[in-house]
């Protein structure tokens, strides 16, 4: 089947950008996104691309390009649905808070709210995509409820899991290492393998599109992201190490990223691993390794998070014992809140739980974050719900830039990566803090030399 019209459930992280990179390579498809959040879609179709409701560098022009022409935003689902002959499913897929799984499992229920809606609407042969990350075997829930609708409509369900790292979700897309698509091995499911196939092979390489059967697919997201985020847990662990021995932990990862066997990439120390995907995904993993009874696996995989976490503590520990074992009443200046640079992602960024550990403590917290509001700040410590939310809203506020939110204040924690830090006039910053004034450098991205001579006190991570 030639496929000329998409419909993508979900205008988040995601679906946008993805659909909007379709759009803009497959110019003859007519691609629409829908999200019952109103708020989210008037964004989304914001004259001005810069209002639109994800950053990452590029896609307001990618979305500028397609916008109107063959892209479209819209509250209207249902008529999307009936419209479309493929479905991307791009909803939200957090981790339980209630129930059995409660902290592990992946909560599925808008998962099935989409699948039902499909099954209601649909009146003609549709192929759903499974694009949220998902639970090996979810793929078979969906297609319950598809093949007992009731209208007599054939579904296949195809598998092809997001591998975007956010601040470069446009160069992956547009240059994707791999597209995989998994889906079933019968001449109907091959078929619709195809179809998606057809779209991608109009900007990706052959080569780099595999396909597989449906639960291999499926799984494949989960362990890639847990082999990511092991690495990051595993130099983090080592970074301990090297404040204890003399080593420096950067120049222990140079030199075992050179090894051709292990390379660079995620060996770069920090106080942890944040975002949508790394924790909820190996959570994830680790419930079903438990499900099945493998609880030397889940053993295993949940090691990575209970490292994660611990890294996160140190730093905080590290700020209340370096400032004489007490912060109370004094000014921390954060320097980010996103869980990583270029974007305006903070869904587990190690910046909200360094800042309740402060805030605990009794310490003002000043943020400075360019992509980050003010609003979406108190929402993450308030999600916490570890204390009242006018406790939070008295103890930190944000700035419009890092020299407002550095006056007075007692030291500064690095927290995100962003770029600009780096070529702020220190000096400036140092004559406007109360003295000692010390910089912990959660993320390795400062010279700490360079501090060290202006007068500051400078800690890194694991060195």
């Amino acid at each position: 089947m030639k496929i000329t019209n998409i419909c993508c459930i979900g205008a988040g992280y995601v679906g946008g950008p993805t659909m909007a990179v379709i759009a803009q390579k497959c110019p003859d498809i007519k691609v629409t996104v829908v999200d019952l959040n109103e708020q989210r879609i008037d964004k989304w179709n914001d004259e001005d691309v810069n209002n639109i409701p994800v950053y990452e560098p590029g896609l307001g022009e990618i979305v500028a390009q397609s916008r109107g022409k063959n892209l479209f935003f819209s509250t209207k689902v249902d008529e999307a649905i009936a419209e479309a002959q493929l479905i991307f499913i791009s909803v939200n897929t957090p981790t339980k808070t209630y129930g059995s799984g409660k902290g592990m499992a992946a909560d599925l229920k808008y998962i099935e709210l989409c699948a039902r809606q499909i099954a209601r609407v649909s009146k003609e042969n549709k192929i759903v995509v499974e694009k949220s990350t998902l639970p090996v075997r979810t793929a078979e829930a969906i297609k319950n409820i598809l093949d007992n609708t009731g209208n007599g409509v054939q579904f296949q369900i195809l598998s092809n899991p997001e591998f975007l790292a956010e601040g470069t979700a446009v160069e992956d897309l547009l240059s994707p290492d791999r597209v995989l698509i998994g889906g079933d091995t019968t001449p109907e499911g091959q078929e619709a393998i195809q179809s998606l196939v057809g779209v991608y092979d109009n900007w990706v390489p052959k080569e780099r599109i595999l396909t597989t059967n449906i639960w291999s697919s499926e799984l494949s997201k989960l362990t890639a992201n847990a082999f990511l985020a092991q690495r990051v847990s595993s130099i983090n662990a080592l970074s301990e190490l090297c404040e204890k021995t003399g080593a420096d932990v950067s120049e222990v990862a140079k030199a075992i990223g050179m090894d051709s066997r292990i390379g660079p990439k995620f060996l770069k120390a920090s106080v942890g691993f944040g975002g949508s995907c790394f924790q909820k995904d190996i959570l994830n993993l680790v419930y079903i390794a438990k499900s099945f009874g493998l609880n030397e696996v889940a053993d295993y995989w949940e090691q990575v998070i209970i490292m994660n976490d611990h890294q996160k503590r140190r730093f905080s520990k590290n700020i209340v014992s370096t400032l004489y074992n007490t912060i109370s009443g004094k000014k921390i200046a954060f320097f980010g809140w996103a869980f990583k640079k270029d974007t305006n992602d903070t869904r587990e960024s190690a910046a909200i739980y360094v800042a309740d550990d402060l805030i605990n403590e009794q310490a003002s917290i000043s943020v400075y974050d360019p992509k980050v509001s003010h609003e979406q700040i108190l929402f993450d410590l308030n999600y916490l719900e570890s204390r009242k939310e006018a406790q939070n809203a008295k103890y930190i506020a944000s700035n419009e830039n890092a020299y407002d939110a550095c006056k007075e204040a007692h030291a500064i924690a690095v927290l995100t990566e962003w770029d600009e830090f780096k070529d702020y006039d220190w000096q400036k910053i140092y004559d406007s803090m109360l003295k000692p004034a010390f910089v912990f450098d959660g993320r390795n991205v400062l010279d700490g030399e360079k501090l060290r001579k202006i007068g500051f006190h400078y800690q890194g991570i694991g060195s």
